[in-house]
């Protein structure tokens, strides 16, 4: 996660029609760059700090319509239920939407630390909370994925954002992986 592919106004702008490529061309270089970079062990220890709290206050500066990390992954604010506390718990995500756009995909790859983040634990005791979605609040139900449909989100989620294999080959459980759900 982190900011580049929507910045690109900047850098040797143009008028004309190869205005337009290049923007593009310099968005497709800093998804690839932000990619290697998130994937090194220094962004594992340090964005757990930094992005987090950069999204919470982009995020109300915004009123909500915007978090920065979604210049590089969508993203939702996840209020879930503390596990031990009860107390509502506000974590800005990375997700990939479902393919019918009615929900939406998780990672609790905390960023290829050793132990599950806690908002895993929050939806694994507490399943139903609440999405905020591009400025809209939204009730979902949250599911752990297991066995083969895990298997196949999985890939889909490799393909999503290929750091994800990365943040896997380093620690020695499984990621948890869920599908949120809008509850009716």
């Amino acid at each position: 996660m982190g900011g580049g592919a929507g910045a690109g106004g900047g850098v040797g702008g143009g008028a004309g029609a190869g205005a337009g490529a290049g923007a593009g061309v310099r968005a497709a270089l800093g998804v690839r760059a932000v990619r290697k970079v998130s994937s090194t062990r220094g962004f594992a220890k340090v964005a757990p700090h930094v992005v987090p709290a950069l999204d919470r206050a982009v995020h109300r500066l915004t009123r909500g319509k915007l978090l920065l990390s979604a210049l590089m992954l969508p993203g939702v604010i996840l209020t879930s239920t503390g596990a031990r506390s009860g107390l509502p718990r506000r974590t800005p995500l990375a997700c990939m939407p479902t393919p019918d756009g009615l929900g939406w995909t998780l990672v609790g790859s905390n960023f290829g630390r050793p132990g599950h983040p806690a908002w895993t634990t929050n939806l694994l005791a507490h399943p139903d909370a609440d999405v905020n979605w591009k400025g809209t609040d939204i009730p979902i139900t949250a599911r752990l994925l297991t066995g083969e449909e895990r298997a196949a989100v999985w890939q889909d989620l490799l393909a999503f954002w290929p750091p994800y294999a990365t943040y896997q080959a380093r620690v020695e459980r499984e990621i948890r992986v869920f599908r949120l759900e809008r509850r009716t």
